[in-house]
């Protein structure tokens, strides 16, 4: 009997995989249309990991600011650990543990999604990440490997891919990117509203619209 090589196996975990993540299509799906009226009314997602999975949260805030598929407007999507000047500096001022947490804190704003990707769901920096978006207002989302974990139960949403290997849950993460940026744009397409967040363009001009409106309806009244 001639043993199969082992890329055969691997495509037959992935396989299996996928065939049991298929069921959390509408998690994805919520996500996606949450995204488009965050975005599209100002707000900002902010997305973190480490090793592989700091490639697959880049890979998401670049779908974002570039596109998916179709040409449409640019959203505002960072990529925590891209910053490496920052993340050096906060690394060595005030620990690994921080180096999110406080970018996080720089840049959350109340409204806006975190969202988190890790294999073990067990990385420091990312569930001090976690608490300081909750503290700040912004939603965390996590992408993570098998459940229960404790980056799972410091989100306020998350998606466990079932895998017994990293590889097959970073690829499975990368599916999920994209299924999240298909639903994100066909939002958009349908003509999603947007949520202004706190602190953004969009909600400092509501405001000021409506302080406009009560200023010229206390003139009418005397």
């Amino acid at each position: 009997m001639t043993p199969h090589p082992p890329g055969v196996g691997h495509c037959d975990e992935l396989q299996y995989a996928l065939r049991a993540f298929r069921t959390s299509a509408h998690v994805t799906q919520r996500w996606g249309d949450r995204l488009a009226a965050v975005l599209s009314g100002g707000g900002r997602l902010l997305a973190a990991g480490n090793g592989g999975s700091a490639a697959q949260a880049q890979h998401l805030t670049a779908e974002l600011v570039g596109r998916y598929r179709d040409d449409r407007p640019p959203f505002s999507a960072i990529a925590l650990h891209a910053d490496t000047s920052s993340t050096t500096a906060i690394a060595n001022d005030y620990g690994v543990d921080e180096v999110f947490a406080r970018q996080v804190r720089a840049h959350g704003r109340e409204g806006d999604v975190l969202m988190l990707l890790s294999t073990s769901g067990a990385s420091a920096n990312l569930l001090s990440a976690a608490d300081a978006a909750r503290s700040a207002g912004v939603r965390v989302w996590a992408l993570t490997g098998c459940a229960p974990n404790p980056l799972m139960a410091g989100s306020d949403e998350s998606l466990c891919v079932e895998a017994p290997s990293t590889a097959t849950v970073q690829e499975i993460h990368l599916v999920a990117v994209h299924m999240i940026c298909a639903a994100f744009d066909a939002a958009l397409e349908r003509g999603v509203r947007g949520t202004p967040a706190a602190g953004s363009a969009a909600s400092k001009g509501r405001a000021a619209s409506t302080g406009r409106a009560g200023r010229a309806a206390q003139r009418k009244r005397r």
